[in-house]
C-alpha cells in the first residue's frame, strides 16, 4: 500500500507527460497490492467515467493534457501545423495569456443547486455556448472534417466547415449530421459567391460564414521550416485580397441563409458588418494564423460588442482552453465561444471520442465555473464578473 502511495503522491508532481509513462508501472503495482489483499487508493470510489468512453480517453484531466497525448500520437511535423502561428507568434500566445490575465469577481450566497449552460443560437437550441471553428483538418487525421462533424452532432453543437458537399448527404442518411455553416474565404467573382453559398444552402446549411481576415497566405514559420504545405518565407501570395463589403451582398444575393462574419476585431469593422447584414460576428484574428502582431481576440472583444450594441450575436475563438476562459468571454459580452485547437488536440489523439470529450470537458469547467462564481445560467453572467488589467 506504501508503495502505491508513493507512486500516486509522485505523479502529482509531474508533467502529464511523465504521467503518461508512469501510468504502466502504476498499473503494475495496484496489480500486486491487490493481490496481496489490499484495496490501492483509486479503487475506494465508484468509477465516473462515462461508459462510452475508455480508460486511456479520460486519463487526460484538461484540454492541455489532450493536447499533449496529440503530440505524441501524430508525427511532428503534423503537431506543429496544429500547434503553430504566424511569423513569432506573439497572438498566439498572447490569445492564451490575455484569458489568463482576466480575472473573476465571484459571488456568492447564491442559489447555484442547478447550473443551465444552455442556449438558442439563430434559431438552434444548443447545450452549451460551444461552438466548432472551420480548420483544416484532413491534413491531421484522414476524413477529419467528416470524424469532426459526427462529434458535433454527437454533442449537440454547431459545426463550422469550409467543404462538406463531398459527404454531408452520407451523414444526413446516416442521422449523423449536425448542424452546420458553410465557411468560405471569398470569392472573386459574383457568380461564383451565388453559387457557391445557392450550393450550401440546398445542402441543408443553416446559415454561412465569411472569414475576412485572410487576405494574403502570411509566413507560417514552422510549416516553412518543416516543408510542410504550400507555404513560403517573405512571398506576397494573395488569396482575397479583393474582396470588400460587397461581397456580403453576392451572397446574400445567392442564399437566404443567415451571413456571419468572421475576423472582425475593430469597432469601426463590426457596425460595417451590421450594417451589410451579418447577422453575426465573430471576433477572430485566425487563431494567431493571420497576422501576426494583431490584437488579441479577448482583448478586442469589448470594442466590438460595444459596437454591436445587442443588435446580433458576437462569437469569439482563439485563446479558449478552459471552461473558465468561456465564463471570462461570456461576461464580456460574448453570445458563444467558436472551438479550434482545443478540439483539434482531441481529434488528433482519440479521434471522433478525443472531439467530443473536448466539448463536453469545457461544457463541465464552465458548469463548475459558473457555479464558484455565483452564475446559475447564461442569462445572469455579466460584465460585473471580471476585471480587466489592461482598462485599470
Amino acid at each position: 500500500m506504501a508503495t502505491n502511495m508513493m507512486v500516486v503522491e509522485t505523479e502529482r508532481e509531474l508533467s502529464f507527460a511523465e504521467r503518461l509513462q508512469l501510468s504502466s508501472r502504476r498499473e503494475f503495482l495496484s496489480t500486486v497490492v491487490l493481490s496481496a489483499g489490499a484495496l490501492p487508493l483509486f479503487a475506494q470510489q465508484k468509477s465516473i467515467n462515462p461508459p462510452q468512453y475508455s480508460a486511456k480517453v479520460m486519463r487526460p484531466a484538461n484540454v492541455h493534457d489532450i493536447a499533449e497525448v496529440a503530440r505524441r500520437t501524430v508525427d511532428p511535423t503534423t503537431f506543429d501545423y496544429i500547434e503553430g502561428g504566424t511569423e513569432d507568434e506573439l497572438t498566439l500566445r498572447q490569445n492564451v495569456e490575455a484569458f489568463q490575465r482576466v480575472a473573476l469577481r465571484r459571488r456568492v450566497m447564491v442559489d447555484v443547486s442547478e447550473i443551465d449552460t444552455s442556449l438558442e443560437y439563430l434559431g438552434q437550441q444548443l447545450q452549451a455556448p460551444i461552438l466548432l471553428c472551420p480548420t483544416t483538418k484532413n491534413a491531421i487525421v484522414p476524413n477529419g472534417d467528416r470524424v469532426s462533424a459526427q462529434a458535433a452532432h454527437a454533442t449537440n453543437t454547431i459545426y463550422h466547415v469550409s467543404n462538406a458537399l463531398g459527404w454531408i448527404d452520407e451523414l444526413y442518411q446516416a442521422n449523423q449530421a449536425p448542424v452546420w455553416i458553410g465557411a468560405t474565404l471569398g470569392h472573386v467573382t459574383s457568380r461564383l459567391a451565388q453559387g457557391w453559398a445557392r450550393r450550401h444552402e440546398e445542402a441543408g446549411a443553416s446559415a454561412l460564414v465569411v472569414t475576412v481576415d485572410h487576405q494574403y497566405t502570411p509566413s507560417r514559420d514552422r510549416n516553412i521550416r518543416n516543408g510542410y504545405g504550400n507555404y513560403a518565407a517573405g512571398v506576397l501570395r494573395p488569396t482575397t485580397p479583393s474582396v470588400t463589403w460587397d461581397y456580403l451582398e453576392w451572397l446574400r444575393s445567392g442564399s437566404k441563409l443567415p451571413l456571419i462574419v468572421k475576423g472582425i476585431l475593430t469597432g469601426e469593422d463590426a457596425e460595417l458588418a451590421v450594417e451589410h447584414g451579418a447577422a453575426a460576428i465573430s471576433v477572430s484574428n485566425h487563431g494567431g494564423r493571420a497576422f501576426d502582431g494583431a490584437v488579441p481576440t479577448l482583448m478586442a472583444l469589448p470594442e466590438v460588442v460595444e459596437a454591436v450594441g445587442g443588435r446580433i450575436p458576437v462569437l469569439i475563438d482563439g485563446g479558449v482552453r478552459r471552461g473558465g476562459d468561456i465564463l471570462k468571454a461570456l461576461a464580456l459580452g460574448a453570445t458563444a465561444v467558436m472551438l479550434g485547437r482545443a478540439y483539434v488536440y482531441g481529434l488528433a489523439a482519440f479521434g471522433q471520442v478525443g472531439v467530443q470529450r473536448v466539448v463536453e470537458m469545457l461544457t463541465g469547467e464552465l458548469k463548475v465555473a459558473m457555479g464558484l462564481a455565483g452564475v446559475p445560467n447564461l442569462a445572469a453572467i455579466n460584465r460585473s464578473l471580471v476585471r480587466l488589467p489592461w482598462e485599470r
